[in-house]
């Protein structure tokens, strides 16, 4: 495969997946949406010894546009790993923080 063709194709993938297919129940249409991070390289050399190449994609879903009798509305993700993982960080530093405080006043 040329490099081109390569990059033609890791391109073509990027950008048919920041929209699922719409999902249609009882009147809802459902149209999911991603997020998607890619990145990639490549090189060639004399036909004798060849080339090669690679890439990866990520793609994170961040909501979905909710489509009901004409009206259009967004309905973002929640990320429950990120939510905790999150307040998990918060209460570490709270707590570092605490602690320093409380080394500060046993010394005077």
């Amino acid at each position: 495969m040329d490099v081109q063709e390569w990059l033609s194709s890791a391109r073509q993938q990027m950008s048919s997946q920041v929209f699922g297919e719409p999902c249609e129940r009882d009147g809802v249409t459902l149209i999911p949406v991603a997020s998607i991070q890619g990145g990639g390289g490549g090189g060639s050399g004399p036909k004798e010894t060849g080339g090669g190449g690679g890439y990866g994609l990520r793609a994170r879903p961040v909501g979905a546009f909710v489509i009901k009798g004409g009206d259009v509305m967004w309905q973002p993700a929640v990320d429950v790993n990120r939510v905790v993982v999150g307040s998990q960080l918060f209460v570490v530093v709270v707590l570092l923080l605490v602690r320093s405080m409380v080394r500060k006043r046993k010394r005077r």
